[in-house]
């Protein structure tokens, strides 16, 4: 290549990354933003929660005011996450605005009431709207506008659990099940920086998760993390599955929709009146003990069945946080066969199952890196690596596409 054409090819690039360097702190700060107020009003909702559990009884007739919102002003934005995806993918039009707002009151009314549902799923959707709002200020191409839609679902992760490395791989590889797309690879990192630090202004804490001790890596310890991705991969395609299935079952039996929220939260009132409350909300503090104390051998379990019927019935949240509890007192329960602590296993299970229920095990290597410390990472690459490749082609994202399938990529090892 000649000099000139060097230059010109260099001038060019230094243009685009000063270009994506504006549109990325924009897509940061609003993304960041909306986490950050989020997180604080999710605090707020769970204080009052816990300090009256009575409320939890409302939980049927909150569902289905969540579900007539949506059915009245939202049935375009119903989709959620899986909206998102499938603008990136086929690029049509500008994701409504009202998505931001409309996901994040209905989450804080499904967590106000006892929904066992997660908080990815409302910072991804509100950074995503957010970020496609700037197609209209900016006349972007259709192809700009994916890696903008990218950029904002990487904030939105980022922000939410405090990951910024993650989150940013994660707007590159949920799109695709065994193909990453590197084309948004600085609008992504660029923008879940960005949006970590803006959360942090917020009075919000993010999981304080600590493993005191990781042992050094020998064949008992590979061994035992291999176990432990597998059954994760397991599970993590059941729970898929469960979520499609029981989503499935609800809209074909109950046709009118705001009724179906309504059915999964009387469903889960009425468990919790047999089972009790352990598994309304986040259910933060139960992972927390995973990593230091004594859980019920089946409170993975609970956790399952508890945020299938919610996310299945149309109760609005996420399911990663969900996944991290089922995965921490998974793990913790298998350190009653397994060579390695409950702490240490707690902390793969949290990763693990949200490797093969979501498809994305460098996402959750990084999680596991940047909560854990860079101790568990060989572990951890075990564990996301096989849980991955148990775990099948089923994902929560209905939208994901298959770019290649999981053992067809292991054949060429």
């Amino acid at each position: 290549m000649e000099m000139p054409d060097i230059l010109h090819e260099q001038r060019r690039l230094i243009m685009t990354i000063a270009r994506w360097t504006g549109l990325s702190l924009l897509v940061g700060v609003l993304s960041g933003g909306a986490s950050g107020l989020f997180l604080f009003l999710l605090d707020q909702v769970t204080q009052i929660r816990q300090i009256y559990p009575w409320i939890m009884a409302g939980l049927p007739l909150a569902g289905f005011g969540v579900g007539w919102i949506y059915h009245r002003l939202g049935q375009d934005v119903e989709p959620g996450n899986n909206l998102l995806l499938d603008e990136i993918h086929d690029p049509k039009k500008v994701v409504p605005l009202r998505m931001a707002p409309m996901i994040l009151v209905g989450t804080l009314i499904c967590h106000l009431f006892g929904a066992s549902v997660g908080r990815e799923g409302t910072a991804v959707q509100m950074g995503g709207s957010l970020a496609d709002q700037l197609t209209h200020y900016f006349r972007l191409t259709s192809t700009d506008r994916r890696i903008l839609l990218m950029a904002g679902i990487s904030a939105g992760f980022s922000s939410v659990f405090g990951t910024p490395l993650a989150g940013a791989v994660f707007g590159l590889e949920v799109l695709a099940v065994g193909r990453m797309s590197y084309d948004a690879i600085f609008p992504c990192f660029f923008s879940a920086l960005v949006a970590n630090r803006i959360a942090l202004l917020f009075p919000i804490r993010h999981m304080p998760i600590t493993i005191s001790f990781v042992p050094p890596i020998g064949w008992a310890s590979l061994a035992s993390a291999a176990a432990t991705g597998i059954v994760c991969g397991l599970i993590g395609r059941m729970f898929a599955q469960a979520s499609h299935n029981v989503a499935d079952f609800f809209k074909k039996r109950i046709s009118y929709a705001p009724a179906r929220p309504f059915w999964g939260g009387l469903i889960i009132v009425v468990a919790m009146f047999v089972f009790g409350t352990r598994y309304a909300g986040l259910g933060i503090e139960i992972i927390e003990d995973a990593f230091s104390s004594q859980i019920r051998p089946w409170d993975f379990l609970g956790k399952f069945i508890f945020t299938v019927v919610a996310l299945g019935s149309g109760l609005k949240g996420g399911e990663v946080t969900p996944l991290f509890f089922i995965g921490a007192t998974l793990g913790h329960s298998l350190s009653a066969v397994l060579p390695l602590s409950a702490s240490v296993l707690a902390g793969l299970g949290f990763v693990g199952i949200f490797s093969g229920a979501a498809n994305v095990p460098l996402t959750s290597l990084l999680i596991a890196i940047e909560l854990f410390g860079t101790e568990m990472g060989v572990l951890a690459s075990v564990t996301c690596v096989l849980s991955y490749l148990f775990s099948g082609q089923t994902g929560i994202y209905r939208s994901q596409r298959s770019g290649e399938k999981h053992h067809s990529a292991t054949s060429r090892i």
